[in-house]
């Protein structure tokens, strides 16, 4: 046993989410300390675990503990060998400098990420985390009723691949907590697919606004060797570019599930009638993107018949 439930020191950090825990040494965890994380993990949203200084070995088997691992899809890992690692590391560009959560656009985004801060600066680098079910339950309640019938495209274009698309609903339910949160990014997301693209592009900035809320965030100041977990189905995080030393951290990523939506769409995809004209640019995404799901559906309904 790498602790018992009553040695933990739990320390929350915001009234929204975050807390500090001391008292466990993830490296020796096991299935018994993975289930004591995994409901921290569901009050509090993202967990810190100062002092714990783990070897790549013991970052990624801490992980397996929480499900099938992946490394990054799309970015190159050139600073480790081990697939299941993913380094950013500040002087090559990798400073998640938006408002995201992890991989929306794969069809499947992660379930969690534990990050381990290899170096950090001396002041600055600081990341911050928001609670998207408190972004969702405090809009009022037309504009609530509004999201939970929609859906958005999201692509990734941040890695120069915006053919690389996924349709998700805007309100998901946590699978576990059974709750609504907001599940629209400034990175990642690019269309609300039953608005117009102006509509959309009304709605969609702000309510990626409106996630980023001081109410509803953490910020929290790193030290080396701190460990930091969080559920990517229900928050949001932002990296402050305000440093000008080097900055490492490794990423582990517990692989995804399918966001289960609020409820079905309840309008069709906005399609343009008419003559097209400059403006239709702006849709070609949206089309491309439903033109190979309906060959994709066309597709499986031919191989099911045989």
């Amino acid at each position: 046993m790498a602790a018992s439930n009553d040695s933990l020191e739990v320390v929350r950090l915001s009234g929204s989410l975050g807390a500090e825990i001391r008292g466990i040494a993830l490296g020796q965890a096991g299935p018994a300390e993975a289930d004591t994380i995994r409901a921290l993990l569901t009050e509090h949203l993202v967990l810190f675990f100062p002092e714990q200084h783990l070897s790549v070995e013991e970052h990624v088997a801490l992980g397996r503990h929480f499900g099938e691992l992946e490394g990054h899809p799309n970015l190159r890992n050139p600073f480790s060998d081990q697939p299941e690692i993913f380094e950013l590391a500040a002087s090559s560009g990798g400073l998640a400098d938006e408002w995201h959560s992890d991989i929306t656009f794969q069809e499947q985004p992660s379930v969690m990420a534990i990050l381990n801060m290899v170096r950090c600066p001396a002041v600055g680098g600081d990341t911050m985390w928001a609670n998207m079910y408190r972004a969702y339950e405090e809009l009022s309640p037309p504009l609530r009723d509004l999201c939970d019938g929609l859906t958005a495209l999201h692509d990734a274009d941040p890695h120069g691949k915006r053919e690389l698309t996924s349709i998700h609903p805007v309100v998901r339910v946590h699978p576990v907590t059974k709750r609504k949160s907001l599940f629209v990014n400034e990175h990642f997301t690019r269309r609300i697919v039953e608005l117009s693209h102006e509509e959309s592009a009304m709605l969609l900035g702000y309510l990626t606004r409106w996630a980023q809320n001081p109410r509803f965030s953490v910020r929290y100041r790193w030290t080396k060797g701190t460990i930091a977990m969080w559920d990517n189905r229900c928050t949001q995080h932002f990296v402050l570019n305000d440093f000008d030393e080097e900055r490492i951290i490794q990423r582990v990523t517990i692989m995804g599930d399918e966001p289960e939506a609020a409820e079905p769409p309840r309008w069709q995809p906005w399609v343009r009638t008419g003559n097209a004209g400059a403006t239709s640019r702006h849709d070609r995404q949206l089309n491309a993107h439903l033109g190979r799901r309906a060959r994709d559906l066309e597709s499986n309904r031919k191989n099911e018949q045989g």
